[in-house]
Formats: C-alpha cells, sequence, structure tokens
C-alpha cells in the first residue's frame, strides 16, 4: 500500500472511531486528512494544498485533531468522546492521540510544558488556561489554541467542544518540542529549562534586576507553581501576600502579572537598600525588618533564603 492508500485508510479510521454525527463529512474529510498526512509523514499540503506556512507539522496535527471533536458534547470528568469530554478530558485526548501523556487535570496541565509569555508569543498547539471560578484560587479551565485569538475548547455543561474566541487566558504553556533559543544578547542569562524563563528573562530586562534572581526567586518562593498558596497566606508563583500584590497591582495568579511585579518590586529594593542582597532579604523578610537592623536582619529564615537563592541564581546563569 502506498502513502497516500495509508492515508485514506487511517482517514476511514478516524472517522469510523471517534467523529461526531454533528459535523459533516465534508468538515471530517479536511480535518482528518490534516491529522492523518502528519502521521504519514505527508507534511507538504493539506486537502486545501497548503499547510499553514507560519506552523509546524506538529502545530498542525494538534489543531487538526482537536477539530475532529468539535460537536463532542461537553460531560463532567468526560474523557471517551463517544460519551462526551470536559475541557481536561478533551486536551488531554487530543495530545494522547498524538502520542503526547498530559496530566488529568487542568490545574496539572498548567504546571506541564513550558510557559509562554503572552498570547502575542503564542503558537497553535498551545494549551491557554483560565481561571473563572473566584470561590477558589488557581487554574479551572484550558483549550486548545489554534492561531488568529480562537482556540478549541469543551466549554461548559449544556454546549459541545467547539471553535470560539480565546479571550485572555491567565497561563499558556506548550507541550510540544521547541527549538532552543539562541542566547540573548548583552550578556543576559537565557535561563535553559527553567520554567518561565521567557517571563524572568523580559521582566528582568526591563527593571534591571538579574532575570537569574528572579528565575530563583521564584523556585525557592513556590518551586514555579503559579497555583501555590502558602500557610501564612501568600499566594501564586512569586507568593505575594494579598495586600502587598494589591498594593502593586499585581495578580499573583497570573505568572506574567506576577514576575512583573516581583521585579519591579526587587528594583525598588534594590534602590532603596543598595544591594541584591539586601533587596531579597527585604523580599523575604521585609523592608522595614532590613532598616531596624541596617542589614540581613539575624532570622535563620531569611538568611537561609538569601543563601539559597543567591545559590540558585549562580547556577541559572
Amino acid at each position: 500500500m502506498d502513502g497516500v492508500s495509508q492515508v485514506q485508510a487511517r482517514i476511514a479510521e478516524i472517522q469510523a472511531q471517534f467523529q461526531p454525527a454533528s459535523v459533516s463529512a465534508a468538515a471530517s474529510t479536511t480535518s482528518d486528512w490534516a491529522s492523518a498526512a502528519t502521521a504519514a509523514g505527508l507534511t507538504g499540503t493539506d486537502a486545501t494544498g497548503t499547510l499553514g506556512a507560519a506552523q509546524t507539522a506538529s502545530e498542525n496535527a494538534v489543531v487538526s485533531d482537536a477539530k475532529k471533536y468539535i460537536g463532542v458534547p461537553y460531560l463532567w470528568g468526560g474523557t471517551d468522546p463517544a460519551k462526551g469530554l470536559d475541557c481536561s478530558g478533551f486536551t488531554k485526548l487530543v495530545y494522547g492521540d498524538l502520542g503526547i501523556t498530559l496530566p488529568r487535570t487542568s490545574s496539572q496541565q498548567a504546571t506541564s510544558g513550558t510557559a509562554v509569555a503572552s498570547l502575542a508569543d503564542a503558537r497553535p498547539g498551545d494549551l491557554v488556561f483560565f481561571d473563572y471560578d473566584k470561590s477558589r484560587p488557581g487554574v479551572d479551565h484550558v483549550g486548545i489554541y489554534i492561531g488568529n485569538g480562537q482556540m478549541i475548547a469543551a466549554p461548559q455543561p449544556g454546549e459541545s467542544v467547539k471553535q470560539q474566541a480565546v479571550g485572555n487566558p491567565t497561563v499558556i504553556r506548550r507541550m510540544l518540542p521547541q527549538a532552543a533559543t539562541p542566547a540573548t544578547s548583552g550578556g543576559s542569562s537565557t535561563l535553559a529549562g527553567v520554567p518561565y524563563a521567557n517571563l524572568f528573562t523580559s521582566a528582568g530586562n526591563r527593571y534591571g534586576v538579574d532575570p537569574a534572581i528572579l528565575a530563583a526567586v521564584a523556585s525557592q518562593e513556590s518551586g514555579f507553581n503559579s497555583s501555590a498558596v502558602s500557610s501564612a497566606g501568600a499566594e501564586g508563583l512569586m507568593q505575594f501576600m494579598p495586600t502587598t500584590a494589591q498594593g502593586l497591582g499585581v495578580n499573583p495568579f497570573d505568572p506574567s502579572s506576577a514576575v512583573d511585579g516581583a521585579a519591579r518590586y526587587l528594583s525598588s529594593l534594590q534602590t532603596q537598600f543598595g544591594s541584591t542582597d539586601l533587596a531579597l532579604a527585604a523580599y523575604n523578610a521585609g523592608p522595614g525588618a532590613v532598616s531596624r537592623y541596617g542589614g540581613i536582619p539575624p532570622y535563620s529564615e531569611t538568611q537561609n533564603y538569601v543563601s539559597a537563592v543567591t545559590s540558585k541564581a549562580k547556577a541559572y546563569s
């Protein structure tokens, strides 16, 4: 059997197993062709004659696979397209079709892969996460970005998997492998392999704070968990207390906002106290304590904090 015949056979198999009845046969053929063609290595064209020039074959594969589930009804806890899908069941299924295993829930998926700084940097296939339930912190919804301000998602009870405007995601994560980025000019750290590296780099350069310090603070404070809440009530990636976050105009659970706020705050502390070590001490113990003791306060927690953050920053640099 030649390559084209293999693809056609695969299309028929996908249609028979997964295609919702509400999607037309014409749409099914177009959607499944791109997915099957990618799987068979025929990545030069889709059913309309071209793959988007700006998209990679793997990005097209995610988008195409997501489109074939349009019309599947929403079902809380659903992971079987024959019965229904919830939002994270849908994303897990799509990536599972392509051989990539995701965690089950949207909050778990939101810490997988690598961070994307903003929607302007998003690529087709990226997962976009939202915090719609204000009764509890953190992510509670996820969809698959398909480009041009659109996503595909399983929205809510009474609806079906559909394409819709993406809106304003709280978190964006990239699950597909990506090429290594070149080192930035001016000696800034590229923070290779560090979660949210692009946020630390851009915010650090914007406010004159070493990006490696920002990354080390996030590691020490939350272990890079943007949904973290400490026993003392500190919130998010950079562990702001609610009053501090409010004063800075920061959403502590939005990584982009949190990192920007932390960079602004550390920059002001560096200016106030004249050194990075004292700025870190003030970040941990408060500016009043540093002023009162004329240096790093004699608190073992703060002294260990400054030592741990500076050590991690050196490792990241």
